[in-house]
């Protein structure tokens, strides 16, 4: 020790007790006294440099520090606590279906109740929202107003079991605290490794509410191991009804009424039940066996039907067929195929055929969209491979979606006047409706330009015969001045129609959008933010950049009715708009069909569109999350508030 230190330790050390204070004989005021004077003499040594940085064990700020607390001062706060040391956790299995989480917190400590968050590394589990007491206010310089925990705080974690059997569970946990004193922690993450038991044979095979949901495709599978036969084929009957009123099927309805019109006065109700139920039959017998190879194979027979060719020959027959109601020819079998239908099929055998050979086609290629049942049905299908219970609900739910059809045709045959200027006039009706339908399939092959053209075409001459540009006799009855009404909206629709194709409109439903561009912001512009992509790279590519954010996947197709109804009505939606802007939105497009399409879709194990997938910011998709058809925007955004809920 050199003889500066020395001089110094000797000064700090010896001074104070040296010298004796008069008439301070009361030993608190001698100990008070001594000890200000140490400190005085401590702080003027360090400004003069005579004390070097260690005093025995002890340096020369801590001895500084010690003085002062004496004194009832705290010139130097005591280190911080590592993280692991301030905050303690562990956890315990419970019992098969829950565990217990455990925080040992440090005096002068505390841990936010916001910032508790635990995700799933390994398991065959899902988990339940981590259930914790209520904490204690705080006015928090972080995050204002919050709770918090002090000293120790214990969570409850459900447990969604996927098997039964005894499996490992490794879960990551992430937690924030503070000291009092104001020093923050920044975000800690935990790995816990857990030894699941097996469940017990009579364990609920109900999940409690706070687990996470499955998708509704998931349920309705499960719903197909769980109950009984016949509860499922009425429960997809249900399903079929429902599904009979969205716009999928709304083109089958003046297909059936084209083909009972057709038959005119010769119609009866009998024959019309008749030739409805053998078009529906046919139509869900058709459904149901493609249904089952998809379910088997995995691939969506019925989109190979949306060939361009096949879409041009099938309205071509539409068109055919609406032309022959209004007269200008009558279509019908060469007489040899009728003869030889007619010996063994009795008299009305070959239009019974025809209405049938009508529906496997309208299964085929005007068929309903994919939906959560058929989806869920698929997967039951793929998953067992029991083809016999899949495909029994395939065709209770062809039939329900069949139903309100019979009831159509039917009534169609008791309703329909007897012979003379009605009929012709009803024929002329269904016939403008089979234009509306042969037009219709067109619009997935052809540009939005032409088909607004089409459009026009299809309001305009009908209207020319309403007589929206004739006028009306003094004395003309109340039918005609409706039908004038009705040919003076078609023709002024047609003609914003026609409007709409010179400014470079894509929507039937705004034709003048183009011009209503300069005043406000349409939100067909803002769905056109939607990155397109093709294959299962670029979607890797898309994935990896997301940015910390969550990405929405919208399998697409231009064939696909529920993607044109999701595009037009819930992505339009101003408030789903602004939602979307958190998110990277990626519309993976399907149209073409093609061996890069396909095997996009079947990398996600997904039939056909449309069907909505959220991957979370680390790129990982959320399976319980998955939305499959049409689903409106009130209701989509009520899933994009639970999302975290899903995985």
């Amino acid at each position: 020790m050199s003889q500066r230190e020395s001089v110094g330790l000797g000064v700090f050390q010896k001074a104070p007790d040296a010298i004796d204070i008069p008439g301070a004989r009361n030993s608190t005021w001698r100990s008070k006294y001594q000890q200000g004077l140490r400190l005085f003499l401590l702080s003027g040594c360090l400004a003069l440099g005579l004390v070097w940085p260690a005093i025995g064990q002890s340096g020369p700020l801590d001895a500084l520090s010690d003085s002062a607390k004496s004194l009832g001062l705290n010139l130097f706060q005591d280190e911080l606590l590592p993280a692991d040391q301030a905050f303690r956790v562990a956890g315990e299995v419970e019992d098969p279906r829950t565990l217990r989480l455990d925080w040992q917190i440090a005096e002068g400590y505390y841990l936010y109740r916001k910032q508790f968050k635990v995700e799933k590394l390994v398991g065959g589990v899902r988990l339940g929202d981590l259930k914790l007491p209520p904490g204690e206010s705080k006015d928090d310089p972080e995050f204002g107003i919050t709770e918090v925990y002090h000293r120790q705080v214990t969570g409850s974690l459900p447990l969604q079991r996927l098997e039964s059997a005894a499996t490992e569970l490794k879960i990551q946990v992430r937690y924030q605290g503070c000291a009092e004193r104001g020093v923050c922690y920044p975000p800690i993450t935990k790995t816990l490794t857990f030894s699941l038991p097996a469940e017990p044979t009579s364990a609920s095979s109900t999940a409690a509410l706070s687990q996470p949901p499955l998708a509704e495709q998931d349920r309705i599978a499960q719903t197909l191991k769980d109950q009984s036969f016949w509860f499922t084929l009425i429960s997809f009957l249900g399903f079929g009804v429902l599904l009979a009123f969205t716009p999928c099927c709304f083109p089958m309805l003046p297909i059936l009424s084209g083909i009972i019109v057709g038959h005119g006065h010769r119609i009866t109700t009998a024959r019309a039940f008749g030739l409805s139920t053998s078009y529906v039959f046919a139509s869900a017998l058709t459904y149901t066996v493609f249904g089952i190879l998809a379910g088997l194979f995995g691939a969506n027979l019925q989109a190979a039907f949306q060939n361009p060719w096949v879409i041009a020959a099938f309205s071509a027959l539409f068109a055919g067929l609406a032309l022959s109601m209004f007269g200008l020819y009558e279509l019908q079998m060469p007489s040899a195929w009728q003869s030889r239908l007619a010996s063994w099929r009795g008299t009305h055998g070959g239009s019974f055929v025809n209405a049938a050979v009508m529906g496997v086609l309208s299964a085929l290629i005007v068929g309903p969209c994919v939906a959560a049942p058929l989806a869920g049905a698929l997967i039951y299908i793929g998953q067992t491979g029991d083809a016999v219970l899949g495909g029994a609900a395939l065709f209770a739910m062809g039939l329900g979606m069949g139903l309100p059809l019979i009831a159509v045709g039917t009534s169609a045959g008791k309703l329909l006047p007897r012979a003379g200027l009605w009929m012709t006039t009803v024929k002329a009706v269904f016939g403008v409706l089979l234009l509306g339908v042969a037009i219709w399939l067109l619009d997935r092959i052809l540009p939005p330009s032409v088909m607004l053209f089409l459009w026009a075409l299809w309001l305009i001459f009908p209207a020319i015969y309403l007589g929206a540009a004739s006028p009306l006799p003094e004395n003309a009855p109340h039918n005609r001045k409706l039908g004038k009404a009705l040919g003076v909206v078609m023709l002024t629709y047609g003609i914003l129609l026609l409007i709409g194709v010179a400014t470079g409109s894509r929507n039937v439903f705004r034709p003048l959008e183009p011009l209503t561009a300069r005043i406000a912001p349409t939100a067909s512009a803002e769905t056109d933010s939607f990155r397109r992509i093709t294959s299962p790279e670029e979607l890797d590519t898309i994935l990896r950049t997301a940015g910390g954010r969550w990405t929405l996947v919208d399998f697409y197709a231009d064939w696909c009715v529920s993607c044109k109804e999701l595009e037009t009505v819930t992505f339009a939606d101003a408030k789903v708009l602004q939602a979307l802007t958190k998110m990277v939105s990626v519309r993976a497009d399907v149209t073409a069909n093609g061996q890069t399409e396909q095997n996009l879709l079947h990398r996600f194990d997904l039939i056909g569109p449309p069907a909505l997938l959220f991957f979370d910011p680390e790129g990982r998709e959320c399976k319980s999350a998955r939305l499959i058809g049409y689903i409106p925007p009130k209701r989509f955004l009520s899933h994009l508030a639970n999302l975290e809920r899903y995985c």
